[in-house]
């Protein structure tokens, strides 16, 4: 039985999800309890909402399993020292000249090898504070270096995002991530330039005693060689490249090889593990590796029930209408549905989930490719996922001893690198 409801009632729905967010709700319930509100207020039945919410759930679960296949990846790379030393190379074979462009980049391509964008600014915020003391550079500056860099870096990775927004397109996870290179490094390109502007504002590292003393208590750790860490990360790039390489260059056999995601992290982990010669951690690495995505699992759940909302109604179809009396081009519907689902979810992985399903089929009505709708929307989600609702906010200020106003004022300039990324996107795949 098909259920229509409301434009206005999912509306609230996302409104009251939010607000709940706000007041520091877990954000699955949040989600649950929005879409839930906007189904009943709506007028449908206690089993039509039902119906609603698992079907909305339901269509993330692909998403999911995936998730939780990338978190045996994420947890190698994080729990064998293995990021930590991709991180510490590429800082110190720079040198301090370039310094904000070293930590920026070292960011993204921890990022980009499959570890979350928070966890990848905890990573390289170490060596940051170290070289922020020695060079003068202040707190605002570094994170704006690693929080860009991390941008950059999670629309070509492997991340909870990418995967979303493959799935919700229904496109290669490897499609996307070679699509968005091109704008993550112009949204470099701009991180190093604004981080490199404002390195003598704010407070600087130096000054900070807490944060120095807080940074190098911790104990050393032996990580492994620079090209034992880049095994997994580089068999599971290979990997993912090898259809797409052989659907440009029309060679049959490369084609035909069409491994999804699902097998190849978790394979390239374990291939990287042995490399690694810590083959007897599997089972510890791949608990800690599930352990960090049980809340992104969570949230996606959480956003897929709201999704489903948003889906039964009038809404997408509401917002085609103003988008087409507006005079703006209904193509651009992919990077803008992005930005406003981001920023009402304050993450990037829950924002693409909520447009690709909310807005995917009328995305794809204005003749938009599959393909640049994924990378426009998610180089969308990028431009203000970091509000204050969010738990990226807050991890992020903390590791870098931020207050709340100060954290506030990096809001800018990762705008203003997501929006780099958007445009570049956008001109790429959708208006040439």
């Amino acid at each position: 039985m098909t259920i229509s409801l409301a434009w206005w009632a999912a509306l609230l729905g996302l409104a009251l999800a939010i607000i709940l967010i706000l007041c520091k709700l877990n954000s699955t319930y949040a989600l649950f309890l929005g879409a839930i509100f906007g189904c009943l207020i709506s007028g449908a039945s206690f089993s039509q909402t039902t119906s609603v919410i698992v079907a909305g759930t339901q269509s993330v679960m692909g998403t999911v399993v995936r998730v939780l296949a990338a978190g045996v990846l994420a947890g190698v790379m994080m729990e064998s020292g293995a990021a930590d030393r991709i991180a510490q190379t590429i800082v110190h074979a720079f040198g301090e000249k370039m310094a904000i462009f070293s930590l920026a980049l070292a960011t993204m391509i921890i990022c980009a090898v499959g570890v979350f964008i928070p966890v990848a600014v905890l990573i390289v915020a170490p060596i940051a504070i170290e070289v922020g003391t020695r060079l003068h550079i202040s707190k605002l500056a570094l994170l704006v270096a690693l929080s860009g860099g991390g941008k950059a870096g999670n629309i070509i990775s492997p991340n909870p995002n990418t995967i979303a927004v493959a799935s919700g397109f229904k496109v290669d996870v490897s499609s996307v991530m070679i699509a968005s290179f091109i704008p993550a490094l112009c949204g470099l390109a701009v991180t190093v330039l604004l981080a490199s502007l404002i390195q003598r504002r704010g407070v600087l590292v130096e000054t900070d005693t807490a944060l120095r003393e807080a940074t190098f208590t911790g104990t050393d750790k032996k990580l492994p060689s620079i090209g034992q860490a880049l095994v997994a990360p580089g068999t599971a790039v290979i990997l993912l490249l090898i259809n797409p390489i052989g659907s440009v260059l029309h060679i049959g056999l490369l084609q035909k090889f069409r491994v999804d995601a699902m097998y190849i992290l978790p394979f390239a982990a374990i291939v990287g593990l042995l490399a690694m010669k810590q083959g007897k951690h599997i089972l510890e690495y791949c608990k800690a590796g599930l352990n960090r995505m049980v809340d992104v699992v969570l949230i996606l759940i959480g956003a897929g029930a709201l999704g489903g909302l948003i889906t039964s109604s009038d809404l997408p179809a509401q917002i085609v209408n103003v988008i087409n009396h507006s005079g703006i081009t209904g193509s651009l519907l992919a990077p803008i549905s992005g930005v406003l689902m981001a920023a009402a979810a304050a993450s990037t992985s829950t924002g693409v989930i909520l447009g690709s399903k909310s807005f995917g089929t009328s995305i794809l009505s204005f003749g938009v490719k599959p393909l640049a709708a994924a990378v426009t929307m998610q180089a969308g989600a990028t431009v203000i996922d970091a509000l204050p609702h969010g738990n990226y906010f807050h991890v992020t200020a903390k590791s870098m001893n931020m207050t709340i106003a100060e954290r506030m004022h990096v809001l800018l300039y990762e705008a203003l690198i997501g929006l780099t990324m958007t445009v570049v996107a956008t001109l790429m795949y959708i208006v040439f």
